[in-house]
């Protein structure tokens, strides 16, 4: 029998999550890189370099990949010959994991768990709790993976019941495309199929954690129905050409991921969740010898990458004029200099009450530009942590009243806006800019410097004003209502019929 001490527990969980804040899985690193060195649509191709630049400067920084940090998934097999020397429940156990590796002064992750979600959502300020799946197997011993999943990515989840004679495949098309750039392609696609509704999703979820092998598995061939479907479902998303970060190319999925599970007579259900370009997961097993610090991977795995856009557009914000926007194309890249102002959800909300109570509002938007981002507070000499964008669909409903009633010129963050959005920029002469989701240590290099301008208490919410130094960004809606995440997926479907997926 072994035992497993609670300290050994805790300290393991702290430092995978740690880890998994700042490396990515090696296995993801060499697809992403093939994917960049493949790619030939260019505002695509720019997305991957961003990425890999961002993954390389984390991993020797050590410092978060991505500002959203993410909800803590936890998966537990217990072998029954195991015994634990605790005070604490298991939960407890995982949840002092947690609140220590995002406090941990040197890095210091972003807390992002709100308690009383469908009231007062107040955040918890550890990003406790974490959700944990245990499963008791046979044997000694205690394997754990922990995974962090950014709630951009894990907002597009998906799940149907399907009729028995239905095809997953075709559900499968069907959805993806609905589910927009806000899961922050490429990343991977996990399905589950079968048993219950919650049985189906567990499958989805567990299957991110498995490794990334697709081409090996194309190289092989398929030996049974899940991978068959595997490369289908591969083959026939990336055919789609919305490619990296939603803006047209070659590569949408790195790898798709099935698990099934029998199923009642009369269903078929199906869950579909992506994983981002922010993958986070890492697997150890405590065997009673101590905790477990996971082995850093060799620099040698990432790409030696320099960001030089060829052709970008240099732009002072504080002499911007909606004449000059006018000049802009969709997919053009832009380098932003100046002062930007930041402000997500909680902040849209307040200041479209005030607008609606007649109140001044606290700070000047006549002229200027928004970024929608919650930073990771900052350590050491920073001025402000990995500040990548939040997805922008969401400031969507606030939108036409911003650009109506304070003179708002533009817009940054991730991913499209929905048409209603895309109404107000055109009929107002905005603009909005897409910032590359997933790579918010490079975005934050560009920040010289940071200071809460407005509501102060809320905290990773408030209002910012940034000064920024060439910070990359690609213009996704012109002036005249043009949509690069319209206009790119569509091109690239059709040039995308004639180029091998498995090559």
């Amino acid at each position: 029998m072994r035992t497993i001490e609670q300290e050994d527990f805790i300290a393991s969980v702290a430092a995978a999550l740690q880890f998994i804040s700042y490396y990515h899985p090696v296995d993801f690193i060499r697809a992403l890189r093939r994917a960049y060195e493949r790619e030939v649509a260019p505002a695509a191709k720019d997305a991957l370099a961003q990425l890999l630049i961002n993954s390389r400067m984390c991993a020797e920084g050590h410092r978060p990949l991505c500002q959203d940090t993410g909800i803590v998934t936890v998966f537990v097999k217990v072998g029954m010959e195991a015994r634990f020397v605790a005070t604490m429940d298991l939960q407890q156990m995982v949840d002092e994991g947690v609140r220590r590796a995002y406090l941990d002064p040197d890095n210091k992750l972003r807390a992002s768990i709100l308690s009383d979600p469908a009231g007062a959502r107040t955040n918890t300020r550890d990003n406790t709790p974490a959700v944990v799946h245990v499963e008791l197997v046979a044997g000694d011993t205690v394997e754990v993976t922990v995974a962090a999943k950014g709630g951009g990515s894990e907002a597009k989840s998906k799940f149907a019941m399907l009729n028995p004679s239905d095809s997953v495949v075709d559900w499968v098309l069907k959805t993806v495309p609905t589910m927009g750039a806000g899961w922050c392609p490429p990343g991977m696609l996990g399905i589950g199929i079968g048993g219950t509704a919650e049985k189906a999703m567990l499958l989805a979820k567990e299957s991110l954690m498995e490794p990334i092998d697709i081409l090996d598995l194309a190289a092989r061939g398929a030996k049974t129905r899940t991978e068959e479907l595997r490369l289908e479902i591969y083959e026939k998303v990336n055919r789609l050409g919305i490619g990296a970060q939603g803006l047209g190319g070659l590569t949408t999925v790195l790898d798709v991921k099935v698990r099934d599970y029998p199923t009642h007579a009369a269903n078929l259900p199906v869950a579909l969740i992506p994983n981002c370009a922010a993958t986070r997961h890492a697997h150890f097993t405590l065997n009673g010898a101590g905790p477990v610090f996971l082995d850093p991977p060799s620099l040698e795995e990432w790409p030696r990458l320099r960001y030089e856009p060829a052709g970008a557009r240099r732009v002072n914000l504080g002499t911007m004029t909606r004449e000059e926007i006018f000049s802009w194309q969709p997919g053009e890249t832009i380098l932003l200099s100046g002062r930007l102002l930041t402000g997500r959800d909680a902040a849209h909300k307040r200041l479209t009450e005030m607008l609606d109570r007649g109140e001044k509002l606290p700070v000047d938007l006549q002229g200027r530009f928004i970024y929608y981002v919650g930073p990771v507070d900052p350590v050491r000499d920073e001025v402000v942590g990995p500040a990548g964008p939040t997805t922008a669909t969401r400031m969507d409903k606030f939108t036409r009243q911003l650009l109506a009633e304070t003179g708002l010129l533009g817009m940054v963050g991730k991913a499209e806006r929905g048409p209603a959005a895309i109404a107000a920029i055109k009929e107002f002469g905005a603009v909005y800019l897409m910032a590359v989701g997933g790579a918010a240590y490079l975005v934050a290099k560009a920040i010289r410097s940071s200071r809460v301008v407005a509501f102060a208490d809320l905290g990773m919410e408030a209002i910012y004003e940034f000064e920024v130094s060439q910070m990359p960004v690609t213009v996704a809606v012109d002036a005249r209502g043009q949509s690069v995440h319209q206009s790119g997926p569509a091109e690239w479907q059709q040039r995308i019929a004639g180029i091998p997926v498995f090559s």
